[in-house]
């Protein structure tokens, strides 16, 4: 199994708009962010997205990726499914509707703020999906993968992080309750937000995230949803204890 990590910044991206600092104003590849996605490639050649941001188009063409099979939605903010008009081109090459995955918050968002794409129409060319409501409960199948949701909160509003294989992808958590934490348990990969150094009121903080990562005790844990805040990648990844690192766009890991 092969995760890329295709963007690992915040809403905002890094460099933000109109920012002098340092961090935005850095030279170093791995402090350019685009909003956080990630590919999950299997070694029978499937492809499962987690997220289509903003950035979804430029992520596509970055990484040269030739077909989907499924995508798995954390939530409904903008910077995690804003690029939904984009898997038209999908649509077309692969002549088929695109299945998505989520809970039923993040459903429902999309049909309220897609509606275009979900209401009944006959207008030729627009993207075509296939909405499957997935409750962190049970295992689901995706593409013939199975994976197991992880429910984990982004202050008021519920979100899902997945479990596939060995591999767990968590993003804009600031709770995970212990019943779910169970789930996490022998993961060799986790993938989790830490947005800055200083407490937040709706991400885990690098502190907070660390911590979580200590209780789950994987061979191996990578930090996204980055801001600015965070600081430069070259100073940051030296506080890092050494099963931790700060993941990066184009980062690629093998499980």
């Amino acid at each position: 199994m092969i995760l890329t990590f295709l963007g690992t910044g915040t809403s905002q991206g890094v460099p933000v708009i109109a920012c002098p600092c340092k961090v935005c104003r850095s030279s170093d590849y791995r402090d350019k962010r685009l909003r956080t996605s990630a590919l999950v490639e299997t070694d029978q050649g499937t492809n499962i997205l987690i997220d289509i941001g903003p950035d979804f188009r430029q992520q596509m063409l970055r990484k040269q990726v030739l077909h989907i099979d499924a995508v798995l939605i954390t939530h409904a903010h903008r910077d995690h499914v804003a690029g939904l008009d984009d898997i038209r081109a999908y649509n077309y090459v692969q002549r088929q509707p695109l299945d998505l995955f989520g809970n039923d918050v993040a459903l429902n968002a999309l049909r309220r703020d897609y509606g275009y794409i979900f209401s009944k129409h006959e207008y030729p060319g627009l993207p075509e999906a296939t909405l499957h409501t997935v409750s962190s409960d049970n295992p689901f199948v995706a593409a013939g993968v199975e994976v197991l949701p992880i429910a984990a909160m982004h202050k008021d509003l519920p979100i899902l992080g997945y479990r596939i294989g060995n591999v767990a992808y968590i993003t804009d958590a600031n709770y995970i309750a212990p019943e779910e934490m169970e789930k996490l348990k022998g993961v060799k990969v986790m993938v989790l937000n830490a947005l800055r150094v200083e407490h937040h009121w709706s991400h885990y903080s690098l502190p907070e995230a660390l911590e979580v990562i200590a209780q789950v005790q994987p061979e191996h844990a990578y930090l996204t949803h980055a801001s600015h805040e965070l600081g430069l990648y070259d100073e940051v990844i030296h506080t890092l204890p050494e099963q931790v690192t700060l993941a990066y766009d184009g980062l690629t890991v093998v499980i």
